[in-house]
């Protein structure tokens, strides 16, 4: 009978160790883990930059789907550059040739309507302006948002 129970025993822990190992183990899974969605170019940190200001909602702010990436909902005013930040941000014609005092967000609405009306910390980078667009704000893909006070005043 002790035989028969340490038989038992042995091929329990097997069972139980080819489960976990099952779970753990395996093939790692790279590439696009949606199949026929195209990816984000990776940012380009010289077009990265470091601003503080106030979010508001933009005056002629339009409709869009909650879920859509876009410009035309949140901005940030009185916006001022950050000078701490990392080595190699900021440096770009592109970051450099576009100071401004407002900066519309590109973003999910939903992720910054918590800071409407708050000032705000937000790096981001720096697109690229079509020529139809030269006279708005320059636009900004936020990539961080950090709270500094619940009130602009």
């Amino acid at each position: 009978m002790t035989v028969r129970v340490c038989l038992y025993a042995a091929a329990l822990a097997g069972v139980l160790t080819a489960r976990v190992e099952a779970q753990i183990g395996g093939k790692p899974v790279t590439g696009n883990p949606t199949p026929g969605t195209e990816q984000p170019a990776p940012p380009n940190l010289a077009d990265r930059i470091t601003l503080t200001g106030c979010v508001e909602v933009a005056k002629a702010a339009p409709v869009v789907d909650g879920n859509t990436v876009t410009d035309a909902k949140v901005q940030l005013t009185g916006a001022e550059p950050v000078s701490r930040v990392p080595p190699d941000t900021g440096g770009s014609a592109l970051a450099s040739s576009s100071p401004s005092h407002t900066y519309r967000l590109a973003v999910i609405e939903s992720q910054l309507s918590p800071y409407v009306g708050a000032k705000v910390e937000i790096s981001g980078e720096v697109l690229l302006r079509s020529a139809a667009s030269q006279a708005a704000p320059p636009t900004i893909q936020v990539e961080f948002v950090q709270k500094l006070s619940a009130s602009c005043r």
